[in-house]
């Protein structure tokens, strides 16, 4: 009878052992998939183009997380087209700069996405306006894993743009995901360099990283959640013309947004914290995809976008500590300097329509074939 009993036993296990069971491990992406509070009218500081269609979208990243989106299609379109995907500034939202650049690329002749980070406006992830070098790369590959799967769109003809820290961004992804086949880099910041060196390299030594790590740390228990970087305002008499730059976008209605941390209280103060001790553009001296990078020669920034081009082609720079070899398709790859152009006039054109449209659709047509 005993015998019996463990036989039975062993036997209740077995089959239940053998039944499909949901951890947090095995989730489907449909499991994941978080419901997010849309808006649905149309909120962005630009108008709605006509040459158009606009409609809101969601889509999962590899973490988890479900980011929100504009997707814009050029009317009358057939077939399958290719396509962009588009984000950035740092700490802007979808609405500002980067729904401009997909609004303008649709209209000659893509099918793009601009998309809100993780933990950042209409995205999920919590806490707020924090953010990962793994994570953010994660983002461009999600948003080319959306793009993907839409009826209307070529698999093998898929691009990006990544604006202002973006730009770094985007070159990371290109540099980590060979289904990118073009990529722009427009007013480009290297987060993880300004954020471990200080502007123009001027922290750039171990003494200065130290001290600003041990500040991290005593940030972490004190307060976590608290902002910081926010665009100042009132804008002081005496702020550097890049201050005065940003001031005129964020903060006025050109382009001003609720949701933008930018035009707000900015930042958690630790949240870029990773960024500091981290280079990911290790790798881009690999990439064999087509590149453009474009800068204002007037930007405070030109440095991390010309460091950067120079790197990704010949594999050493100055301001970058490590050496690689040169570039295995330096053909495919263009920087752009746009004369009298500052930083800010690559977000909307600025007063002077710095912007060539028609210049990045025609590096995104050949490249795009």
């Amino acid at each position: 009878m005993k015998k019996t009993i463990i036989l039975a036993v062993v036997a209740l296990m077995t089959a239940c052992n053998n039944q499909p069971q949901t951890t947090e491990a095995t989730k489907t992406k449909e499991e994941m998939k978080q419901e997010l509070n849309l808006t649905q009218e149309w909120n962005k500081v630009f108008p709605l183009s006509d040459r158009v269609n606009h409609r809101k979208v969601t889509f999962e990243t590899q973490y988890g997380l479900t980011l929100a989106a504009d997707l814009y299609t050029p009317k009358d379109a057939e077939g399958k087209l290719a396509a962009i995907a588009v984000s950035g500034p740092f700490g802007a939202v979808k609405e500002q700069s980067s729904g401009l650049y997909a609004m303008k690329m649709a209209e000659r002749g893509f099918v793009t996405l601009a998309f809100d980070p993780s933990y950042t406006g209409e995205s999920s992830g919590e806490p707020r306006r924090t953010a990962s070098p793994d994570i953010n790369t994660e983002d461009f590959m999600a948003a080319v894993d959306f793009l993907s799967k839409l009826d209307n769109v070529d698999a093998e003809r898929i691009g990006i743009i990544g604006i202002c820290g973006w730009g770094g961004i985007a070159l990371n992804a290109a540099a980590a995901d060979t289904r990118i086949k073009a990529t722009v880099a427009s007013t480009m910041y290297d987060m993880t360099r300004v954020s471990g060196n200080g502007y123009f390299d001027s922290e750039d030594k171990e003494a200065s990283r130290h001290a600003a790590r041990e500040a991290m740390g005593k940030q972490r228990l004190s307060d976590p959640m608290a902002m910081a970087g926010g665009v100042v305002d009132p804008l002081p008499e005496d702020a550097p013309q890049f201050v005065k730059d940003y001031h005129a976008y964020y903060k006025t209605s050109r382009g001003y947004h609720a949701r933008s941390g930018n035009s707000n209280d900015g930042w958690r103060v630790i949240g870029t914290q990773a960024y500091a001790n981290s280079r990911f553009l290790y790798y881009t001296n690999e990439i064999r995809s087509a590149v453009l990078v474009m800068h204002g020669s007037e930007a405070h920034s030109r440095y991390f976008g010309e460091t950067a081009f120079k790197y990704m082609v010949e594999g050493q720079a100055e301001g970058y500590h490590f050496i690689g070899k040169p570039n295995p398709n330096p053909e495919n790859k263009q920087l752009l300097i746009i004369p009298g152009a500052t930083h800010c006039d690559l977000y909307d054109g600025g007063e002077g329509n710095y912007i060539p449209w028609d210049k990045l659709a025609e590096f995104f047509t050949e490249n795009l074939k």
